[in-house]
C-alpha cells in the first residue's frame, strides 16, 4: 500500500493568520513546527493502517517549509517547488491520496484564509462549468492516475467543500472560522489525533473511495483579481483565450496541464 500525501499550509492545525504562512515572520516559523507535526501524525495512521510506503509533498508556496530533523523518520519527502508538475513522482504505483491542511475555495464564506492557488491573483477557477478550488484541482490530478483522495483535513469549511466533491471520504476537522484571519480551534494535540485516526481509517477504507474525474476536453476559466492580471496572461485566441475584463479561457486535452494554468 503506497500512500501521497500533499501538505498545505492555511488548514494546518493552529494556523490562522496570512503571517502565519509568510516566510520571515515569527508566527511562521511557529507555524513550520505545527506543519510537520500534523504531517507526522497523518504519516504515523497511515503506517499503523498497513501503509508500507509513504511519500510526502510540501505544496505550500516555494516548497521549504518542512523542518527536515523533525519529520517522521518512515516517509520519504519531496521538498522544494517545481515549475511542471505539482506532484513530482506520483504515478499509477500509488494506491491513495490525502490532502493535508488544505483550505477553501476562493470566495467562501467564514473558512479561514480561502483562496485559490493565488489569493493575490486568482477569484474564480471554473473547469467545464463547475467552479472548484485547490482540493478537486488537485484531487483530479490524483485521479487521472487512477489514484483516490480519501482523507482531506483542514477547518470545516475546507472539509465540507472535500465531501461535496470527493463523497464519502474521511476528513479532519480541526478548526471552524469566524473570519478569514479568526477560528476557534482544537488544541494541536487533540487536532492531531483527529488526523491520524482518519488517516489510518483512510487506509483501512481505501477499497471504498473512487478516483475523481471530469471527463475532457478542459475548458479552464480563470478569473483574476484586477484587469492588471489578466493583462499579463499570455493569449493566443486559441487555446488561451481573453474572455472577459478579468478572465482568460484555457483550453487542454490533459488534467496535467491544469497546473500551467495557475498564476
Amino acid at each position: 500500500m503506497k500512500v501521497y500525501i500533499a501538505v498545505d499550509m492555511e488548514g494546518i492545525c493552529g494556523v490562522v493568520k496570512r503571517d502565519q504562512t509568510a516566510k520571515g515572520t515569527k508566527e511562521y516559523e511557529e507555524a513550520r513546527r505545527l506543519l510537520v507535526r500534523d504531517t507526522n501524525a497523518a504519516v504515523e495512521g497511515a503506517l499503523e493502517a498497513g501503509a508500507d510506503e509513504v511519500i510526502v509533498a510540501d505544496v505550500h508556496g516555494s516548497g521549504f517549509n518542512f523542518i527536515i530533523e523533525e519529520l517522521h523518520p518512515d516517509a520519504k519527502y519531496v521538498f522544494g517547488a517545481n515549475a511542471s508538475t505539482r506532484f513530482p513522482f506520483l504515478d499509477e504505483t500509488t494506491d491513495l491520496g490525502f490532502l493535508l491542511g488544505y483550505h477553501a475555495m476562493a470566495g467562501t464564506e467564514a473558512a479561514i484564509l480561502d483562496h485559490t492557488y493565488s489569493s493575490a491573483a486568482v477569484s474564480r477557477y471554473v473547469v467545464n462549468g463547475i467552479e472548484m478550488g485547490e482540493i478537486a484541482v488537485d484531487a483530479l490530478r490524483f485521479g487521472y492516475y487512477g489514484i483516490p483522495v480519501g482523507l482531506v483535513t483542514g477547518d470545516r469549511k475546507a472539509c465540507e467543500e472535500a465531501v461535496r466533491f470527493l463523497g464519502n471520504i474521511e476528513t479532519a476537522v480541526v478548526k471552524e472560522a469566524v473570519a478569514r484571519q479568526g477560528a476557534i480551534i482544537l488544541s494541536p494535540k487533540k487536532g492531531r489525533e483527529l488526523i491520524r485516526q482518519a488517516a489510518y481509517n483512510a487506509v483501512k477504507r481505501v477499497a471504498e473511495f473512487k478516483p475523481y474525474m471530469i471527463p475532457g476536453p478542459y475548458n479552464v476559466e480563470v478569473e483574476y483579481v484586477s484587469t492588471d492580471h489578466a493583462d499579463s496572461r499570455y493569449v493566443n485566441g486559441k487555446d488561451k483565450v481573453r474572455v472577459g475584463p478579468r478572465t482568460v479561457l484555457y483550453k487542454t486535452d490533459s488534467v496535467l496541464d491544469l497546473f500551467l494554468t495557475t498564476p
